[in-house]
């Protein structure tokens, strides 16, 4: 690792995590060791600031986009977030847009930041070209770390002369701790005066800089919050939040919850919150945190089997140490959760996902917000594409000639070859099948 220039603080946390694995100990959280979270505070109940103090808030706030995935379960080889969201306009457009906007209308200097991985950098940096006034991509751009994989088998780093990429891995989106503390980042940002840091996927433009939970976490003085919103059927596997025994907040993902407890872990009547990884951070409480652990934050380490080469499963055994960022919550005192709208969450997953993003059921504004349009009311079309519109390429063609009208459609599952267009329109519950659409 300090062959390749992974960074003393990413090293640490790896070390940990290995130990860990060594030891046989896991991250496990059977039922009986947590208990529901009953309420949180609602982001449907604040009020917008002041304008001055909107403007003096966000002076003191940066944003930090996760752009260190490639979206390869959709065909793509380059950062997900230079895809289309609508003709000649990406996700990294828009993010670009909503930072010019808050930057132009409040004369605050909102700081922007990128965590890329190595497979994102190169592509995305180029990209940034396009928006000079963001700043100069060497200030913009954080690169994520890498770990090895670990041999199953012998506990040993995994070799694979085949392709020695194939020997690492990304440690988790959890390696943004390490990042901002082995970057200099962090101490980078503090001394301007930014105290507060919004962290989210630059694949969700739902997630946008908001001045009313911004003011919410700063009269709060939490060191650490999460946003949450309402658990729904299709949120049953994701990971929730819950209280440990002592009362602290915690995050449970799947993969800490044994086989005996999923039925517990999938009742959305009782853990009642998904986590969006939507996360407010202050930055003092967070460097002193840094500071006492060596530099990381000592997160719960998932222990990922997977092959050494992922596309060949008959290739090795290894396991990937990673953690999450949303962990955090449990390693300081006071955290805090609050639940918002679920248009704060609207990552782009699947090419249904994207489908969805590109026609009218959403609306662009001039600010480069996105939302869904009112006859929504607020909650996306369910749609269901099968396997001929696996891949983004699948998806360009289908749409060629243009993105269907699904503002007044509930749910759409299409199965069989269909081309689109523009001037299709999509009303209640609709099935295509092999070019013919009925009713569901």
């Amino acid at each position: 690792m300090e062959q390749a220039g992974v960074s003393e603080p990413a090293i640490r946390a790896f070390e940990r995590a290995y130990g860990q694995l060594v030891a046989k100990e896991t991250a496990m959280l059977p039922e009986h060791a947590i208990s529901p979270v009953e309420s949180l505070p609602s982001a449907e109940q604040l009020a917008e600031p002041a304008p001055t103090e909107a403007s003096a808030l966000l002076a003191q706030c940066a944003v930090l986009k996760l752009n260190g995935g490639l979206g390869t379960s959709m065909g793509l080889d380059r950062a997900k977030s230079l895809l289309e969201v609508r003709p000649g306009v990406t996700f990294l457009d828009l993010i670009a847009r909503q930072v010019a906007h808050f930057r132009e209308t409040t004369g605050a200097n909102v700081r922007f930041l990128l965590m890329n991985s190595f497979s994102t950098s190169a592509d995305t940096r180029a990209f940034l070209a396009r928006h000079p006034k963001l700043g100069d991509a060497d200030g913009i751009e954080l690169l994520q770390n890498k770990t090895p994989k670990i041999d199953a088998a012998t506990l040993a780093p995994a070799e694979w002369p085949a392709h020695p990429d194939h020997e690492w891995c990304p440690p988790g989106h959890g390696d943004l701790y390490p990042v901002l503390a082995g970057s200099g980042a962090l101490d980078r940002l503090l001394a301007e005066g930014v105290h507060y840091l919004f962290v989210s996927n630059s694949d969700n433009l739902g997630a946008t800089l908001d001045p009313k939970l911004l003011k919410w976490f700063a009269e709060s003085r939490a060191p650490f919050a999460m946003e949450v919103t309402a658990r729904t059927p299709s949120d049953r596997k994701g990971g929730h939040l819950a209280r440990s025994v002592d009362g602290k907040l915690l995050l449970r993902e799947s993969a800490q919850c044994p086989d005996a407890d999923l039925d517990a872990f999938q009742d959305i009547t009782r853990h009642r919150f998904f986590n969006t990884n939507n996360l407010w951070l202050r930055l003092e409480p967070l460097r002193d945190a840094l500071a006492a652990a060596g530099g990381f934050l000592p997160l719960p380490v998932i222990q990922n089997k997977k092959t050494v080469d992922p596309r060949d499963k008959k290739s090795p055994a290894v396991f990937q140490l990673e953690t999450a960022m949303g962990a955090a919550i449990e390693c300081f005192d006071d955290s805090a959760a609050i639940v918002v709208p679920r248009t704060r969450f609207a990552p782009v997953k699947t090419t249904g996902d994207l489908l969805t993003l590109r026609s009218d059921a959403y609306v662009i504004a001039a600010d480069g917000t996105v939302q869904l349009a009112p006859e929504r009311g607020g909650v996306p079309p369910k749609v269901d594409l099968d396997d001929n519109y696996k891949l983004v390429d699948q998806l360009e063609a289908a749409l060629a000639g243009g993105a269907p009208s699904l503002k007044n459609c509930a749910s759409l599952k299409v199965s069989g070859p269909f081309t689109f267009s523009s001037s299709v329109v999509l009303a209640g519950n609709v099935v295509i099948e092999n070019g013919t659409i009925r009713e569901a």
